[in-house]
């Protein structure tokens, strides 16, 4: 029997979760929005909206949700003043009121199943399951140096080249700790360089996770050409396929490769992919990276005390309460 459950795709940044959201949209049955940029925000800051129960907080919600400034709701194609009433005649909780957005778009393509996708995700999975508690997390991996090297050329990553690895090696970690505590049929993983040398392979794969049934489509060059308002993902100007394995080669300098080795070794190894024969880096680049990782730690913990305190004035649970009998007509 065919899925219902939303899936959220994410990963380190520039590690192919734009390509696998192409691939899963030519599914028949599936429809990942385009990065939305409202789920994390509205969740982030429930606590202005206080009790769903309310008519009028029901109504706040949805109106910043369609119109909020620095959310990419205009991007899905729907009717604002549409979606917000039905977001206020929906059930009254957060995660209900962001699952009628991403049902919507669904239902506007045609398609019964729904999800969304931001590589960012990655470090807030517990907060995509209080959402939505029976969500199916799909993380992309990429070889953490091709990241690194992808992120120097894209034209909004102005962090440099030490939170460049961190990022990787903190996604990496969060979906270690995920897959370990998470019940099974709930998160996979999926290797870009799988989908891009086997996509018909390692997208039969992840439909039997999903529940689904594979369709050759969903592999096609068609399928997967790069949205007019998305080229610059097609910065670096290396095709889908093999030519794009490796290129940290050539773009990586000397010391980032020693760096990335040093700090990912580990990781790398777990997922295949081989080291160089790069040597140690210098001290001071291995005393940098760790400090800067450590202010990131710092961070995380702030933000999760932070949710700690939210959580516990929380009126009613935020989870999900969408059922789906409009939808079913078509599967």
């Amino acid at each position: 029997m065919a899925s219902d459950r939303p899936i959220f795709v994410l990963g380190c940044p520039r590690s192919g979760t734009t390509l696998l959201r192409l691939m899963l949209r030519a599914h028949p049955r599936i429809a990942i929005a385009p990065e939305t940029r409202f789920l994390l925000s509205a969740y982030e800051h429930r606590a202005a909206y206080g009790d769903l129960r309310e008519l009028a907080n029901r109504r706040a919600l949805a109106e910043w949700i369609v119109a909020g400034a620095g959310t990419r709701f205009g991007g899905l194609g729907l009717n604002r003043r549409d979606v917000a009433e039905e977001i206020v005649e929906g059930p009254p909780t957060l995660g209900s009121a962001l699952g009628i957005v991403l049902r919507a778009y669904a239902r506007r393509v045609g398609k019964p199943r729904w999800g969304d996708t931001r590589p960012g995700y990655v470090q807030h999975i517990g907060a995509l399951l209080r959402l939505f508690p029976n969500a199916q997390i799909v993380h992309v991996v990429r070889d953490g140096r091709d990241c690194v090297a992808s992120l120097k050329q894209t034209p909004w990553w102005r962090m440099g080249t030490y939170h460049a690895i961190a990022t990787w090696t903190q996604a990496l970690d969060t979906g270690r700790t995920a897959a370990q505590r998470l019940p099974p049929g709930s998160y996979t993983e999926t290797q870009y360089e799988h989908l891009v040398t086997d996509p018909g392979g390692e997208l039969r794969r992840l439909c039997a996770f999903l529940g689904e049934e594979y369709t050759p489509r969903m592999a096609g060059p068609r399928e997967l050409a790069t949205p007019e308002w998305q080229r610059w993902h097609a910065v670096t100007g290396e095709p889908v396929g093999p030519a794009s394995i490796g290129g940290w080669r050539r773009h990586l300098e000397r010391w980032e490769i020693e760096l990335c080795e040093a700090v990912m070794a580990e990781r790398l190894m777990a997922y295949g992919y081989p080291p160089s024969a790069a040597a140690r880096p210098a001290a001071h680049r291995l005393a940098r990276y760790a400090a800067i990782t450590t202010h990131r730690r710092l961070a995380a913990r702030k933000r999760a005390l932070v949710d700690r305190g939210i959580r516990a004035g929380e009126p009613q649970p935020v989870a999900s309460r969408l059922i789906l009998p409009a939808d079913r007509a078509l599967v």
